[in-house]
């Protein structure tokens, strides 16, 4: 992915950057709200479990943001990184489907920790329409078309598979929506304009059932990890600390 960066002609962002970024994010608040406002790139590494090194290959496909001999400022970096990840930018959403999956997710508080606000919740089960989750009143899932008509969603949070017409992407872009974030096991794709998320809980479960049986017998003087963590430091005192 090419991604014009202000400042610079352009850089290539890779997709394990992108994942990177939100990393970036909650470990720099939580510096943040333990009043630590300056950073390097190697104390910043060492917390994030990655290498000086990356730190700063990540952060200069945006721009850098350090000072070399001074490190990072912490806020002026979360300031960035949460720009470029559209925490400001009022972003709005909508959870279809109010089980236990779509009741969880809006009683985490994520969707208000990523700077999305809640505008509805929708559901077909009568036995649920009209009552309160959270201090939110679930709506039926027939008035959702008319409430995006009347509201605007930008994201649509889908945590139930029991009317899949209903978040169709090419369905939703009509009405404004610009983002699914997709919690059912049917796998949705993006279309032109419409960006797909697919969550699977037993899919990440898995992978991790996965490590464990494949580095079962593993020692912590793994020679192949010593000579990468090696082969880091080198790169690191070479390239010169931020």
């Amino acid at each position: 992915m090419t991604k014009d960066i202000p400042g610079k002609t352009e850089c290539e962002v890779s997709e394990k950057v992108i994942e990177r970024l939100p990393r970036y994010y909650r470990q720099l608040k939580r510096l943040i709200d333990n009043d630590i406002y300056r950073i390097s790139s190697g104390a910043l590494a060492e917390l994030m479990g990655l290498n000086p090194s990356q730190i700063r290959q990540d952060l200069n496909c945006f721009g850098g943001f350090g000072q070399k001999g001074y490190g990072y400022n912490v806020k002026y970096l979360y300031t960035k990184i949460s720009e470029l990840l559209g925490v400001n930018d009022g972003l709005s959403a909508i959870i279809i489907g109010a089980g236990n999956l779509g009741k969880a997710i809006l009683r985490s508080g994520v969707l208000r920790s990523a700077g999305v606000t809640l505008v509805g919740i929708f559901d077909s089960d009568e036995n649920v329409i009209g009552k309160s989750v959270s201090g939110r009143t679930v709506y039926s899932a027939e008035k959702l078309e008319k409430f995006l008509t009347e509201k605007r969603a930008d994201i649509a949070v889908v945590s139930t598979s029991k009317y899949s017409q209903a978040y169709m992407p090419e369905r939703l872009k009509k009405f404004g929506i610009k983002g699914i974030w997709n919690f059912t096991e049917e796998e949705l794709r993006p279309v032109a304009g419409v960006a797909v998320k697919n969550v699977r809980l037993e899919d990440c479960l898995l992978r991790l059932c996965y490590e464990i049986k494949t580095t079962a017998g593993q020692t912590d003087d793994d020679s192949s990890t010593e000579d990468a963590y090696v082969e880091n430091a080198v790169i690191a005192r070479q390239e010169g600390d931020v």
